[in-house]
């Protein structure tokens, strides 16, 4: 595989998981840009990348750049995408791939015109045991599903001090809590049972009114006694879906769940088997049988599915998690760059399916009544 040239936009916490997957991955980091030319050139050089663009203008221009990561706030993610693939760039956007429907569906059909391959990190795909899951379910081994329910939860939003630029509909989008990890739910959901939802019922809720002003970090915490803020984005959501086949589906979304810091869970029942997959211990997928049997899949290379086996790079008992997940997915971007077709790959495509269901969410919320998704 050719060396690809890489920009990355964006400097925090999620920037710096892209620049060491794109490492790994074998790509030249070309540049950084940030939020501003000081931020840029003080990352360029803890990063040791040999330029600091001004501005996303200037890391596009780069011909020594081939893909450039969008690793910026979302509301910021329509236009710089758009400036990359203008450019004739390959493109990795952070989700959400836009915070409207019609701006997302503008960045697929401009990545289709100019020929790009533009993906979405919906990495939890390719947790090993969630591939393996896929597979029994598409070989049939569950049956016909009867049901599908899971949740995601999160605290670090519990306390009313803590802020984030995802709280403010003008940076994060509409929905808050809903798009920023209930679309990771639905997406991992629907690519795994093979079935999508077509209409949903949906509750938001703000449970802390005021938070302490943000100062724009990716985690803020501002110290006690200082301005607070009214919140305008929701903290809690269900949701309720039917998918074509008729399975019902219910979700449980939270950012102020104490002790819950990143678990995504979901059970698929079928009428000869179940598969629960729980993040946190994201080594295992419980598998329920019938005659209150249960087994638990261990990941490893040596068993499961070939996609399980593929994705299993450290022997068994050697815990592999969300770093391996980005790893992975980049790399795949990388190799349908290159030419290859590779299983599972989120792409631009994936990203207006989950901006279309955040929009229905959102509607079907406001109005308090079932809402179709198209």
């Amino acid at each position: 595989m050719r060396t690809l040239g890489i920009a990355i936009v964006g400097t925090g916490m999620i920037g710096a998981v892209h620049h060491r997957a794109a490492l790994l991955a074998g790509a030249r980091i070309r540049g950084i840009a940030g939020s501003s030319p000081q931020r840029a050139d003080a990352v360029a050089r803890a990063w040791n990348v040999p330029r600091a663009y001004r501005d996303i203008e200037e890391a596009v221009a780069d011909p020594q750049v081939q893909v450039v990561h969008v690793c910026t706030p979302n509301h910021l993610h329509r236009a710089m995408a758009q400036a990359a693939l203008e450019a004739g760039k390959h493109v990795i956007c952070e989700k959400p791939l836009a915070t409207t429907l019609e701006d997302a569906r503008a960045l697929a059909a401009l990545a289709a015109a100019n020929g790009r391959v533009a993906t979405v990190p919906f990495v939890y795909r390719y947790h090993p045991v969630v591939r393996e899951a896929r597979a029994r379910i598409a070989q049939g081994e569950l049956g016909p599903l009867h049901l599908i329910h899971g949740s995601y939860l999160q605290d670090w939003l519990l306390d009313p001090a803590s802020n984030n630029w995802r709280v403010d509909p003008a940076l994060g989008g509409t929905s808050r809590v809903f798009a920023d990890i209930g679309s990771h739910w639905c997406d991992l959901v629907e690519w795994v049972s093979g079935e999508r939802f077509t209409e949903v019922s949906a509750a938001f809720a703000t449970v802390i009114a005021e938070r302490g002003a943000t100062a724009g970090q990716s985690f803020a915490t501002p110290a006690a006694g200082g301005a607070m803020q009214a919140v305008a984005s929701e903290d809690v959501a269900t949701a309720m879906f039917r998918t074509g086949a008729g399975t019902l589906a219910s979700l449980t979304v939270s950012q102020v769940s104490a002790g819950r810091h990143n678990r995504l869970w979901f059970e698929i029942d079928g009428a000869r088997a179940s598969v629960a997959f729980n993040q946190e211990d994201a080594e295992r997928l419980w598998i329920g049988l019938p005659d209150q049997r249960e087994e638990i899949f261990v990941r490893g290379p040596g068993a499961g599915s070939a996609e399980q086996r593929r994705l299993s790079v450290l022997p068994a008992g050697h815990a592999q998690g969300y770093g391996q997940c980005f790893e992975a997915f980049v790399a795949d971007t990388y190799r349908a760059i290159d030419g290859e077709q590779p299983q599972g790959l989120p792409t631009v495509e994936d990203g207006v399916r989950s901006a279309l269901i955040v929009d229905r969410v959102i509607a079907s919320a406001r109005s308090r009544a079932w809402a179709p998704i198209e």
